[in-house]
């Protein structure tokens, strides 16, 4: 049976729930420090290539009202063009991914939960043993730190 496209687990609803409850800013904390815990899997194969680490600067930059939202965008498109050009490195193409999603959350709140579920992705893609375990333990992370997020 062929893996998925994206990592599925039974958090995701709980994770779509809680988010649909989250602020604006909350969601964009939460979506770059998900993508921020991937972000090695593409500077491993991409050594140089900052598109994704500037989109998460450019997320945090959005909420502390640093940087416009249009340039936040911006960042995101950078982030989903290395995410084209990491194809057949799965899991640094899912890295992208959540920072591009990051940076969009500045746009649009619901990014938040894609950039959750490609850093998930990119965990499970990058698991030498038991890829399910791996995103079902990072999706659990997620959860938890997003009630943190919401508490404080």
């Amino acid at each position: 049976m062929a893996k998925s496209k994206l990592a599925v687990t039974d958090r995701d609803a709980a994770i779509s729930e809680l988010a649909s409850k989250s602020n604006h800013k909350t969601l964009a904390i939460w979506a770059a420090d998900c993508a921020e815990r991937v972000l090695l899997y593409f500077e491993e194969a991409y050594p140089g290539d900052n598109r994704l680490e500037n989109a998460i600067e450019a997320n945090r930059a959005w909420v502390h009202g640093e940087l416009a939202m249009t340039e936040a965008r911006k960042a995101a498109f950078a982030a989903h063009d290395a995410a084209r050009e990491a194809q057949g490195v799965e899991k640094a193409s899912a890295a992208a991914r959540a920072a591009g999603h990051a940076a969009a959350t500045a746009h649009v709140a619901t990014h938040a939960v894609h950039a959750a579920t490609y850093a998930a992705t990119a965990v499970r893609d990058a698991a030498e043993t038991d890829p399910t375990a791996a995103a079902r333990e990072e999706r659990e992370w997620q959860y938890q730190h997003l009630l943190v997020l919401n508490d404080s």
